[in-house]
């Protein structure tokens, strides 16, 4: 399952997919919160950065109902978590990245079609860099936004914000 996704239309989904793909972007963050408020709370100021993503907020494939629906239940989870969690001193906030160059990202980038229609849907005409994110989720871990808890942070150039663009 490159990427914690299946690649499939919707009524092509079975019930072992759908399992495998909710557990793999969702339950997996969910039971890792557990085991972890532990020792967050018991820093005195934990810090959670979930790895959202884009499709959680905005429809970007047909093939990605269920990817899409699990990050978007990680987006609620960050929220609820932030609420509940604040008492014990532990911030909860989310990255939602939109097209990275990365290994698995690489056979995107070789394909002209996809790589056009990504950079003409992002206002900043190009992929993101690893660093790009990683930069993020080292800023929600420092001290500096203690008052942010709860937030999701699109990282995609423009591209949720981007209704329709002519060039």
């Amino acid at each position: 399952m490159p990427g914690g996704n299946i690649h499939k239309e919707t009524l092509d989904y079975t019930t072992e997919d759908f399992v495998a793909l909710v557990s793999t972007n969702l339950g997996s963050a969910f039971h890792l919160s557990q085991l972890a408020h532990p020792l967050l709370k018991a820093s005195g100021a934990g810090r959670i950065v979930f790895m959202s993503s884009i499709s959680s907020v905005v429809s970007i494939n047909a093939q990605y109902t269920i990817y899409s629906a699990a990050k978007g239940a990680m987006n609620q989870l960050t929220r609820n978590l932030a609420c509940e969690w604040a008492k014990d001193n532990i911030r909860v906030n989310a990255v939602a990245p939109w097209s990275i160059r990365t290994p698995l990202t690489e056979h995107l980038l070789d394909d002209e079609i996809i790589r056009k229609e990504v950079v003409n849907r992002t206002p900043m005409k190009r992929f993101g860099e690893p660093g790009e994110v990683s930069s993020v989720v080292a800023f929600l871990c420092f001290p500096a936004p203690g008052f942010l808890t709860g937030q999701v942070i699109c990282i995609d150039g423009g591209m949720s914000v981007n209704s329709f663009s002519m060039g």
